[in-house]
């Protein structure tokens, strides 16, 4: 790899660029990812959490190069994977909406995820940039959604033992003050080997996996679904979804269009939007936010399911009040990273070095601490306005006792 230009970083120290990289970065569709916070409203909660896209980018690039040049050390791969897995890492998120994964819940109904609208940009337009410097902006956008026929290329963009994880965790704790993501990444990733065309690591730096994986889960308890800063997202996600004089969810067809959003623009749009949408937003950016008022989280090995129209419009029967001033956030997650190919992870593959090199592959089940979280965590919140919070605690509580009782 020959670097032509470093870059400074909080996370990694310094992050070093060749021409193609430089040439892709400096591109429009590129920088507007630094007008795209990583963890949309949650800086009213963790003021200093302002980190965007960009740089999460730069260190997902980071540390995939890290582990290219692992595998061909071990005589893995060829030399010519380190930058076509460096770019794909670079450009995972490259289609990501305002507001990050926010925007996915508004446009849910178009049947489209943010990797394929990455997928259609990197094809559309960095494909001049990356056929100058001899890259195949298909492969490249195949391999930054998980669509590589090399299946443990896939796992290094995404997955349990991802780079991306690797670096959004040690990246949000940061910027978040949050003291849960102490990842000793490079153990993780210089431990990659292949067995069978699945990625695997060495049986030793088994302990560090598993404190990854418990720092996601602890991250998820202390940041991304920390009450007050999915109060601030349901405020942006309900102004998004009620804006229909907008047509939001028409911009993904659009690319130029949907490359024109970001989180200031689609501010400024529910600004100007209707009464309800623009309300919402404005209280969004004085701080003004909804009130949790009940709140009940499951850890089970299955997703749970909740009819929440005929919950939202209890509770506001029972309130005396609009079905408007109730905003119900039934959200759920995986407590480990979804695979690349987006299945709920069984297993890992671990190396053991001897005389002769062995697979084991082991079930999660099998690992106590790992086995304590498996699942999904399974969240119900009940938000209001202030002025209606016992209220609206009083009848949320009535309504909830008879489910869960």
């Amino acid at each position: 790899m020959r670097y032509i230009a470093e870059i400074s970083d909080p996370i990694h120290h310094y992050v070093y660029l060749t021409e193609v990289e430089r040439d892709v970065i400096d591109t429009p569709v590129f920088q507007r990812l630094r007008r795209i916070r990583q963890l949309a409203g949650a800086h009213l909660t963790y003021p200093s959490a302002h980190h965007t896209r960009f740089e999460h980018s730069l260190g997902t690039m980071h540390l995939a190069g890290i582990a290219a040049e692992t595998l061909y050390s071990k005589g893995l791969i060829d030399d010519d994977l380190i930058e076509l897995l460096r770019l794909a890492a670079l450009l995972h998120d490259i289609g990501h909406g305002p507001f990050s994964h926010l925007f996915e819940e508004v446009i849910e109904m178009e049947e489209i995820s943010h990797e394929e609208i990455g997928s259609n940009i990197i094809r559309i337009k960095l494909d001049e940039i990356l056929n100058k410097h001899g890259y195949s902006a298909r492969e490249i956008a195949e391999l930054s959604i998980g669509n590589s026929n090399k299946k443990f290329l896939n796992d290094i963009i995404s997955g349990i033992l991802s780079v991306d994880a690797m670096d959004y965790l040690q990246r949000d704790s940061y910027f978040t003050g949050a003291e849960h993501a102490r990842i000793d990444a490079e153990r993780i990733i210089k431990s990659y080997d292949v067995y069978d065309g699945d990625l695997a690591i060495d049986k030793s730096a088994l302990y560090s996996l598993e404190s990854l994986m418990i720092s996601r889960y602890q991250m998820f308890k202390a940041v991304y679904f920390h009450k007050s800063v999915r109060a601030a997202e349901v405020m942006l996600l309900h102004a998004m979804i009620e804006a229909k004089e907008l047509n939001i969810r028409s911009k993904v067809r659009n690319i130029d269009e949907y490359l024109s959003l970001t989180d200031d623009s689609m501010l400024n749009m529910l600004l100007n939007s209707n009464k309800r949408s623009s309300s919402l937003a404005m209280d969004y950016l004085d701080r003004r936010l909804l009130k949790c008022v009940f709140e009940h989280i499951i850890q089970s090995r299955d997703k749970l399911s909740y009819e929440s129209s005929s919950l939202k419009e209890e509770i506001a029967r029972e309130a005396d009040l609009s079905e408007d001033d109730i905003y119900l956030d039934i959200s759920k997650a995986p407590s480990l990273s979804l695979t690349s190919s987006k299945d709920k992870p069984s297993s890992l593959i671990l190396v053991k070095k001897g005389p002769e090199r062995t697979y084991e592959i082991i079930g999660l089940e099998d690992l106590p601490l790992i086995n304590s979280i498996l699942g999904y965590m399974n969240m119900i919140r009940v938000y209001t306005p202030v002025k209606y919070r016992d209220i609206v605690e009083e009848a949320s509580n009535k309504v909830f006792n008879a489910i869960f009782i």
